[in-house]
């Protein structure tokens, strides 16, 4: 019976040194050989997920930026967006608090001009995660990030709302000091849904915007029933394909409320807990 196979990258298939272990790559292409359709879903953006996959010999088809902009066979099968006047809202809100924040859009990851410096006071307001960074993921997390072919950077969010090409899927917020104020102060903003898929960010998304809708598109493309899906993630922006799937997988290393809710529990992602639940609940079946 052919099955539909969601997998989470951060925390799931890439292990703590974020790479993908020769066990998953094999479990992975074993699934596909058998028939099986593999896909990833990550709050990555689409391009970030592409390069990542990239460094493999795998071919998957993609849920990016939490499920909002799915692809397979090269074409876009859906999009979920914000609308632009919601995504003015936000955007105010987080710049009257001063919190850093990157918007994903159809055309690439927006980061604010005023990143390093936002990064910089967050860290400082938050010793705790400061004092356990290495030298280089400081340097990484407060850098100014340069313009890439995927990577934007903007001045004002009126430079984003106004470009008519583009549609934004997702604002990305690192924070933990002020998290839940912040959180209060979005809650009764209309057709927004947040989440989180660490401790320290929370993600703000169109409320049809999840992973939960993502496999459901990749699903319905390939003609597999919803009840042959399998999904397999470790936090709380995974809950929604969690929820949706026949089978829920809930990594070793995943939020104890996550593993809760899951079917099964398997290995952690530095154990190849992906190539584990494969073999376990996909191959063996």
């Amino acid at each position: 019976m052919k099955k539909l196979i969601a997998i989470d990258l951060d925390g799931t298939l890439l292990s703590s040194n974020i790479d993908i272990s020769k066990e998953n790559i094999e479990a992975i292409q074993a699934a596909q050989e058998a028939g099986h359709i593999v896909m990833i879903c990550s709050g990555r953006a689409p391009e970030d997920i592409k390069t990542v996959i990239g460094q493999t010999p795998l071919q998957c088809p993609v849920g990016g930026s939490n499920g909002t902009m799915v692809i397979a066979d090269g074409k876009l099968l859906s999009e979920v967006s914000i609308n632009k006047e919601t995504a003015k809202h936000v955007a105010t809100t987080l710049n009257e608090n001063k919190f850093p924040f990157k918007v994903y859009t159809n055309k690439g990851i927006y980061v604010a001009s005023t990143w390093s410096e936002r990064m910089l006071v967050f860290l400082e307001k938050n010793p705790d995660i400061a004092s356990g960074l290495t030298e280089k993921e400081y340097k990484f997390m407060t850098e100014q990030p340069k313009e890439t072919d995927t990577i934007k950077i903007f001045t004002t969010i009126d430079d984003v709302l106004n470009n008519q090409d583009l549609s934004i899927q997702k604002f990305f917020v690192p924070t933990l000091s002020g998290k839940d104020e912040l959180i209060a102060k979005l809650k009764d903003t209309e057709n927004i849904s947040i989440t989180t898929s660490g401790p320290f960010n929370i993600e703000i998304m169109d409320t049809n915007g999840h992973k939960g809708n993502g496999v459901k598109v990749m699903a319905e493309y390939f003609n597999i029933p919803i009840e042959d899906t399998v999904a397999i993630g470790d936090n709380f922006n995974d809950v929604p394909m969690l929820e949706v799937a026949g089978l829920s997988v809930a990594m070793g290393n995943a939020d104890p409320t996550v593993k809760k809710m899951a079917d099964v529990v398997t290995l952690t992602n530095n154990e190849n807990g992906v190539a584990h639940a494969i073999n376990k609940y996909v191959l063996t079946q």
